[in-house]
């Protein structure tokens, strides 16, 4: 088998590991019963079933829309399709026992944004699909989080994405949380593929987490509709496209990474905006799309592989690499540990994709080797 189909189908086995607590719960209507929580601070519970739904489906949604697959990877495939239909279902029903908090506190704004990124990723599975009632309570969901105000850094983004799932899902929409989150941003913008969070620059992985992700998939999405936006489009992307180059230099020859900034403990989510590069044909010409893959396989087996990184029953544990809770900052719990599935964007890619074959090592393996490799240069 080549590499690449070997590498491939441990990326599904690593994302059904993680997903399928989250998930299979769910379809049961047991998620509230079943996962644990652990959490720095006490009121965690109130919010963390909805990060671990929400942050799951954001890095699924690509493979879930993938049209073309075979064999028992289709067959997984559209099995959990169909079980995150049934979990924004179980979600969303006042009367289930899984019903979720939208509408109270802060953190709903964030996860209703991964929740409505995941919709924007895949909306023939997760929206096209869904039954009518389900579309009008997911809709309703999502407008419960408009009654607070988010945060001036990069969760003016959260209520921008949101309002981008409302455009997809036909309902009424606010340009004015979009238009606000663009502009502040562009003023936000530093340099080089850089973005403050907020007025100041954080040395941390948030370009990563929220920032430049949501960017490129708001203006893809509704940059359309207003002249501003599309003019806008241009370059944020090429601004994405460079942040991500910086990104696969940070992976060292063993597969690791720093550990720099806080939220650590989304482990290898770190590379939301490399992976999401990969998935969108973002990459410049210098860095190959098989060398990514064979970046971001050895930091995900390195970290996975780690004793401690689940419990015994599969369900994520704070940590960076291993069970770690010290690291845990205090809005950090079990739900918003699986944003590390945003690093499994690619498997949107059919395997026969230049991603999917062959091997080649990434930049700083064989820089460390003597190798050539390409000179960095800043964006201007």
């Amino acid at each position: 088998m080549d590499q690449g189909a070997i590498d491939r189908k441990s990326w599904v086995e690593w994302l059904d590991r993680i997903a399928k607590p989250v998930l299979e719960s769910l379809k049961e209507r047991r998620l509230k019963l079943t996962m644990p929580v652990q959490a720095i601070t006490e009121d965690r519970e109130d919010y963390t079933y909805l990060e671990a739904l929400g942050r799951s489906l954001c890095g699924m949604a690509p493979w879930l829309e993938l049209e073309g697959l075979s064999g028992e990877e289709e067959e997984l495939r559209r099995c959990y399709a169909d079980s995150a239909r049934v979990a924004i279902d179980a979600a969303t029903d006042p009367e289930s026992p899984d019903y979720m908090n939208f509408a109270f506190g802060y953190q709903p704004i964030v996860d209703a944004a991964f929740l409505s990124h995941a919709l924007v990723r895949a909306p023939r599975e997760l929206l096209e699909r869904l039954d009518e009632p389900v579309r009008r309570r997911l809709a309703a969901a999502l407008k419960a989080t408009r009654t607070r105000k988010p945060g001036f850094n990069n969760w003016l983004l959260f209520a921008a994405m949101t309002e981008t799932a409302l455009y997809l899902l036909g309902e009424d929409w606010d340009r004015m949380r979009v238009d606000y989150a663009l502009r502040q941003h562009e003023q936000w913008y530093l340099g080089d593929g850089m973005y403050g969070d907020g007025p100041e620059f954080h040395a941390d992985y948030y370009n990563s987490f929220v920032i430049q992700p949501m960017l490129v998939d708001i203006v893809r999405t509704v940059g359309s509709t207003h002249a501003d936006w599309q003019a806008a489009a241009k370059p944020i992307l090429k601004r994405a496209s460079r942040y991500a180059v910086q990104q696969e230099r940070l992976i060292s020859p063993e597969g690791t990474f720093p550990p720099i900034g806080r939220s650590l403990a989304y482990r290898f989510g770190a590379f939301q905006m490399l992976a999401q590069a990969s998935l969108q044909g973002m990459l410049p010409a210098e860095v190959k799309p098989a060398q990514v893959r064979c970046a971001l396989t050895a930091v995900i087996r390195r970290t996975i592989g780690m004793p401690g990184t689940f419990d015994a029953n599969g369900w994520s544990r704070i940590g960076f690499c291993g069970d770690q809770p010290g690291i845990g900052e205090g809005y950090i719990s079990t739900g918003a540990l699986y944003l590390c599935a945003a690093a499994f964007l690619p498997l949107g890619l059919p395997p026969a994709h230049p991603f999917w074959q062959g091997e080649a090592d990434w930049t700083a393996k064989r820089a460390w080797a003597g190798e050539p490799f390409p000179i960095d240069k800043a964006l201007t």
